[in-house]
């Protein structure tokens, strides 16, 4: 079998140009497979201004004018039934931002960090520039002289603060306490760590009515956790101090001291609190907290001849939930608290018991509050317990156990930060297990308040009321209102002085004795770093008592440093 050839034919065609006839390779898939002729009248001739993009269908524009308006008259007839499209689309040449004729929709044109934007043009009624003035001399004439910095290089952007182009660097938010502690972070929760350390001399740490005065050194540690949580919350606030005297007290013509010979004091104080957010009006709170110390100096509790004074715990907790129905908030809890006495040592090298003077107290505490506005809040709160003795009989033979409470209304208030806090005045009462002691009752006045007379000053007023337990035969038990005035004054950011006014009073119900205390005392800080503190303190303290020989003053003197963190 023989295969046709395939090979292709050229025809020459000898003309006097080639404006008439063009040889083309043939269409190799032709089904004839012949020679194709096209000629200027050929349906199949397209020129070059009558070519068209195979991608978006648009005309190709020629590129000589003059073959382009020679062949305007035949490219009419190159498609049949279609209608001719002359020149270009409207918006054919429009980039993909800026504006087009049809009115589309373009992209925001985008600016390169620092890239000037163009000013828009002016519009109908805009005021027409005019050209500066020059002088004499043909020179542009300057309506402000030029400083001195003009010829000088600029700043760095490190040290401008700008770099040009840009809008100006945002000022930041002055610190409200550019010398308190950074703290650190553990996990979720902000750590504050801190520990003073000090040094004085008291003229009197015995409270005696004989003064001996004594050197002594204070360590006091603190310790704060704050969870940094998107719902609940728990903060912790720990902190402890140990005073110590370098010597003991002596007796004075051997006749015991109302003083321990040993007058060292520790002390420790902290608090744990939780919430738990069930709902948004809903929470759960619990709080543990622990107290040690010792007997007040000077007060009528502290047995003669100790050696050292004893030590107290008090360990509890309180478990409450808080609900809020719109604008009222009801807050209920449950409280326990655990009180424990150390043994007595005394000079002779004997000891004492002091179980009678433990007890476990049971109470509750109800709130109600109402946000009248949200700068005033008004509140009613009653707290009721009972306390319940180790043994029924104290040393004195009296029965100890009582139950009680108090109700107050007050409210918290909040003036635009300058002036806010909470105040409340109230009625408390206790009755005893022994109809020998008498109702232990009076007037509760509690307050917390702050006021920030100017950016620089401060002024603080608390008070607070308290039913205490006492040893004294006879004697139901204390009741103590304290009262106390705090001026801060910044002369610098980091120089603060602190004055610090307290009265209070004692009421020892079924005895005749009445005490005064009075405190005044000054402190000035210097706040070297966030780090390091410089403190010096001055106070001086007086006991009025009503009974002969327990009246004391005293005068203390500290310097020391306090680091944080």
């Amino acid at each position: 079998m023989v295969l046709p050839c395939l090979l292709p034919t050229f025809s020459l065609t000898a003309t006097t140009g080639l404006a008439n006839a063009q040889t083309v390779t043939p269409d190799l898939f032709s089904p004839n497979r012949q020679s194709q002729v096209i000629t200027q009248d050929s349906p199949l001739r397209r020129t070059t201004a009558d070519a068209t993009d195979p991608l978006n269908g648009l005309k190709l524009p020629d590129a000589d004018p003059a073959r382009r308006a020679s062949s305007s008259s035949t490219s009419t007839t190159d498609r049949v039934g279609q209608v001719p499209t002359y020149g270009l689309p409207a918006a054919n040449g429009a980039a993909t931002s800026g504006y087009d004729s049809l009115n589309r929709k373009r992209l925001k044109p985008k600016y390169y960090p620092g890239q000037a934007k163009p000013k828009p043009p002016p519009g109908p009624g805009s005021p027409v520039p005019t050209a500066p003035p020059l002088t004499a001399a043909g020179q542009l004439r300057l309506s402000i002289p030029p400083s001195e910095t003009a010829s000088k290089p600029p700043l760095p952007p490190a040290m401008a603060g700008t770099i040009v182009g840009q809008p100006p660097r945002r000022r930041l938010k002055l610190d409200d306490d550019p010398f308190g502690a950074v703290g650190d972070y553990a996990g979720s929760f902000m750590v504050k760590t801190a520990v003073e350390v000090m040094a004085g001399y008291d003229t009197n740490p015995g409270r005696l009515n004989s003064p001996q005065g004594k050197a002594f050194y204070m360590v006091a540690p603190e310790f704060v956790a704050m969870s940094d949580w998107e719902r609940h919350a728990v903060v912790a606030d720990l902190r402890g101090s140990f005073i110590g005297y370098g010597s003991q007290l002596t007796p004075i013509d051997g006749t015991p001291l109302s003083a321990p010979l040993d007058v060292d004091r520790p002390s420790f104080t902290g608090h744990i609190d939780g919430r738990l957010d069930v709902s948004r009006d809903t929470h759960l709170t619990a709080q543990a907290r622990m107290l040690v110390s010792t007997d007040n100096p000077g007060s009528p509790n502290v047995q003669a001849g100790l050696a050292k004074y004893p030590l107290y715990s008090t360990v509890g907790g309180t478990f409450g939930i808080d609900q809020h129905f719109n604008r009222m908030q009801v807050s209920l809890g449950a409280t326990v608290d655990r009180t424990d006495y150390q043994w007595s040592k005394l000079t002779d090298g004997t000891s004492s018991s002091n179980d009678d003077r433990n007890f476990t107290q049971y109470g509750g505490i109800g709130r109600v509050s109402y946000e009248l506005n949200p700068a005033v809040k008004p509140f009613i709160e009653v707290q009721g317990d009972s306390r319940v003795h180790d043994l029924f009989l104290d040393r004195a033979g009296y029965a100890r156990d009582s139950s009680g409470g108090y109700a107050k209304a007050g409210t918290s208030f909040e003036f635009t930060r300058l002036l806010f806090g909470e105040v409340s005045i109230g009625y408390a009462m206790r009755d005893y297990a022994d109809t020998r002691l008498n109702r232990l009752e009076g007037l509760l006045t509690t307050a917390s308040l702050t006021w920030t007379a100017t950016p620089l000053t401060t002024a603080k007023f608390y008070s607070d009321t308290q039913l205490g337990e006492t040893t004294l035969p006879g004697t139901s038990g204390v009741l103590s209102r304290t009262y106390t005035v705090e001026v801060d004054h910044d002369f610098r950011r980091w120089l603060t002085a602190i004055g610090k006014f307290t009265y209070g009073t004692f009421e020892y119900k079924g005895d005749n004795r009445n005490d005064t205390i009075y405190s005044v005392s000054a402190d000035l800080i210097y706040k070297m770093t966030r780090s390091l503190w410089i403190k010096g303190t001055v106070r001086r303290d007086w006991l009025d008592s009503n009974l002969a020989g327990q009246s004391s003053s005293s005068t203390v003197v500290m310097l020391g440093v306090r680091v944080q963190n």
